[in-house]
Parts: structure tokens; C-alpha cells; sequence
């Protein structure tokens, strides 16, 4: 997941990546294809997840989603800490 988000967030080139993790370039170009199919709703290639695989993932995006929460809140409480002096 961590390798398909450098490549996908950060613009990094699959070569890139590959040299950089020593990894091999059919492997991440796989990884980028399930992600791609599994982002489209379908089941992608390969096996399917694990319940415990589903889970973690489900658990991450959850992790995420409180995380931009707490950030917002944090931002959204030193906004009226200055207002109210």
C-alpha cells in the first residue's frame, strides 16, 4: 500500500520506486493494477482478501478519517482561542 501511495501521491515513477525499495518492477505494477481495481469497486486480480485483511484496511481508512478529524478540531480550537482574546 505504502508503495503504490509514493507512486500515486507523491508522482514517483514505478522505475523509481523499484530501484529505490529493490523491488521488482512486474511485482509494483501488479500491486498498482489491484489497488486500481479495487479503488474501482471491483475485486481486482489475484487472491481475495482475508476477513482479518478486510478489517485492517477498514480499521486504516477509520484511523485516517479520525486523524483529519483531530486535525480540524485542533485548528478549529485555536481559531476561537484568539477570538476570544
Amino acid at each position: 500500500m505504502q508503495v503504490v501511495k509514493m507512486i500515486r501521491e507523491q508522482g514517483l515513477s514505478v522505475s523509481q520506486v523499484c530501484k529505490d525499495l529493490e523491488l521488482t518492477d512486474s511485482a509494483v505494477r501488479n500491486w498498482l493494477k489491484q489497488f486500481g481495481e479495487e479503488a474501482a469497486g471491483r475485486p481486482g486480480v489475484g487472491k481475495p482478501l482475508t476477513p482479518e485483511q478486510q478489517r485492517i484496511r477498514q480499521l486504516e481508512a477509520e484511523n485516517q478519517q479520525l486523524k483529519s478529524d483531530n486535525a480540524l478540531l485542533k485548528k478549529a480550537s485555536a481559531f476561537f482561542a484568539r477570538e476570544m482574546k
